[in-house]
């Protein structure tokens, strides 16, 4: 586990509990199978204060991140606190720039869950022929790779290619979801590695059935029928935020 970091001034209680939010859900991801060794990110912004977010820290496996080890920085990937711990420049660049350009992507998460980059590089990407994968029908971008993402210039073309969608497969790369809160972007993220996961087993099976548009429509127009009220995502996070601390409650310090 790691050292809690001294900061020369304490934290707003938004900031606290932001940090635990976060750390909570770097200890699911690793719980549901999503850690990619030392890599892979999720970044939240910190309520209030212009610029800033929690980013984890380089060299720790998600397994490992507490809310003390988050490292707080600027949109210029600068820190805000004196951890002792660096920032992998290829999270820094491509959070930084939604962050920076994207008002209400207040949580920015990506993978390299073996399904979603199985899914990102094939032709077509998501295909409508599961449930979940009906949910983002006609709501997912698509960005070619350009290599590991450590170059600025790469930016404006990521957002172009974003637009006004708030999902996106990097090909050959994987997933990249953003939402308005933490928990947003969780079942996001879940439900577009479910539509992968069960893509990838219909492939090995044979010829999928595709869902006609119309179906697809009436699918999506009905899902907020089935919504658990108090916020997208809210009661999904907080049940497997239960889970986690069933086995290891360490992420709170």
């Amino acid at each position: 586990m790691a050292t809690a970091i001294l900061r020369e001034a304490e934290p707003t209680q938004a900031e606290v509990e932001a940090r635990q939010q976060l750390a909570a859900c770097y200890r699911v991801f690793d719980m549901l199978g999503w850690s990619e060794m030392i890599y892979n990110h999720i970044t939240l912004k910190v309520p209030g204060e212009e610029g800033a977010f929690l980013i984890n820290p380089f060299g720790l496996h998600f397994s490992e991140v507490t809310a003390s080890s988050l490292v707080k920085i600027d949109i210029d990937g600068n820190k805000l606190d004196d951890s002792p711990y660096p920032v992998n420049l290829a999270g820094f660049t491509q959070h930084a720039l939604f962050h920076r350009k994207l008002p209400d992507a207040h949580c920015i998460m990506h993978t390299h869950t073996t399904a979603g980059m199985a899914v990102s590089s094939v032709e077509g990407g998501l295909r409508p022929t599961n449930f979940y994968a009906c949910n983002f029908a006609g709501q997912i971008a698509y960005h070619d790779f350009e290599g590991v993402t450590v170059r600025s210039e790469e930016g404006e073309r990521l957002i172009a290619h974003l637009g006004e969608k708030r999902v996106m497969l990097l090909k050959n790369h994987g997933i990249l979801v953003m939402g308005r809160t933490l928990p947003e972007a969780f079942l996001k993220h879940w439900s577009l590695q479910r539509a992968c996961e069960i893509q990838v087993a219909t492939a090995s099976m044979g010829t999928p059935i595709e869902v006609p548009p119309d179906v697809v429509a009436v699918h999506q127009r009905d899902l907020g029928k089935v919504a658990i009220p108090g916020g997208v995502g809210q009661a999904d996070f907080a049940a497997m935020v239960r889970l986690v601390d069933r086995q290891d409650r360490s992420w709170r310090d």
